[in-house]
């Protein structure tokens, strides 16, 4: 684990040199990979946690599920980061990146109900720069540290030709565990249930193709701030961590299902946890309206439905529950530092869609 790999080197048809090659001479630097392992070492040593028998430096690592747990059940996602890593390249930010990862699959694996257990992650570039995949996995370590799972290993691979310089791509997986009873699948989701919004930090890591092709547009004539940030800043604020404060208020109440809003907005990920026959009806101002998401709508020149249909508009995660609980609900998250909003509420869907927002 976390040590530099290569594919094959390109075959020349040239007559072979009598000059000796080593694994360097062909784009893959060793003592590169060794330098970026030491380097991580004493970030993932912030994260463990209990269950960690063995973490990086073998071949594989190993965790043992905590014996709290009476019937766990492993709740796995695995994603990336995708075109936000255009600009984190363009823009030389690469400390932030690495929570976006976390986050993408803590994030989901939060809505079963589990909590995180473990995250490994996968580096990949053409030339292995160790500052820059040092601030990458930095990132990485503090979104695990945030969200209580432990680091326990990933691959670094250096791959001469596969990527242009100064480019990289991320990718990586969490488990967590959920008590069978426990989880979360939303059949008892029904009409008259309240529909919680809790606010996104931004963008998070969806809609970027989209992001960029607005900042394109726009080039020459850029905003310097939104909502009260550095433009550059409002535009790479990571993926906000859900995890330690939904796990609370699952302890404390009894919530019906949980729908991450990522890749399709509102429109696409709120239908995932609603039981057939039921619909989300969401009331429209019932949430800001950013200024970085004004920017986005007003830019791209789309409707309401686009952009609850591109992009998280605002609201990260979502949180149904019996309207008896709303209020006490709202208030436990409030307390742990959300922001949360009485955005809709389930009813019957009869032939309309599965979210209306009205």
């Amino acid at each position: 684990m976390w040590g530099p790999t290569s594919t094959t080197p390109s075959m020349s048809t040239s007559a072979p040199s009598s000059t000796p090659l080593s694994y360097k001479d062909a784009g893959v630097d060793i003592d590169a990979g060794d330098a970026l392992v030491e380097r991580i070492k004493p970030l993932a040593k912030k994260t463990m946690r209990e269950g960690v028998l063995a973490g990086i430096g073998g071949f594989g690592a190993l965790f043992e599920v905590p014996k709290r747990y009476q019937e766990p059940v492993l709740v796995s996602g695995t994603d990336g980061v995708g075109t936000k890593l255009k600009l984190a390249f363009e823009w030389n930010m690469h400390d932030t990146v690495g929570i976006d990862l976390v986050a993408m699959s803590v994030n989901d694996v939060l809505v079963q109900g589990a909590e995180p257990l473990f995250f490994l992650d996968y580096f990949a570039c053409g030339k292995l720069d160790v500052d820059t995949a040092a601030a990458v996995v930095g990132g990485i370590a503090r979104g695990c540290e945030l969200s209580g799972c432990a680091l326990i290993g990933g691959e670094t691979a250096e791959m001469p030709g596969m990527y242009p310089a100064g480019e990289y791509d991320l990718a990586g997986f969490a488990v967590g565990a959920v008590e069978k009873s426990k989880i979360l699948t939303g059949k008892d989701v029904q009409p008259g249930d309240v529909v919680l919004g809790l606010a996104s930090s931004g963008v998070h890591s969806n809609g970027f193709s989209l992001v960029r092709k607005c900042i394109d547009r726009a080039a020459g004539n850029l905003p310097a701030t939104l909502d009260g940030k550095p433009f550059k800043q409002a535009v790479m604020e990571p993926t906000r961590l859900y995890v330690k404060n939904v796990l609370a208020a699952l302890a404390a109440h009894p919530i019906k299902a949980l729908a991450h809003i990522t890749g399709g907005g509102l429109l696409e990920n709120i239908p995932r946890v609603l039981p057939e026959g039921t619909a989300a009806h969401l009331k429209k101002g019932s949430w800001p309206q950013t200024e970085l998401f004004a920017w986005l709508q007003k830019t791209a020149g789309i409707d309401d439905i686009e952009m609850n249909r591109t992009f998280n508009n605002g609201i990260g995660m979502v949180v149904v529950v019996d309207a008896a609980q709303a209020e006490a609900t709202a208030a436990t998250l409030r307390a742990a530092g959300e922001q949360v909003y009485t955005i809709g509420a389930i009813a019957p869907r009869g032939e309309g869609a599965a979210v209306v927002v009205a």
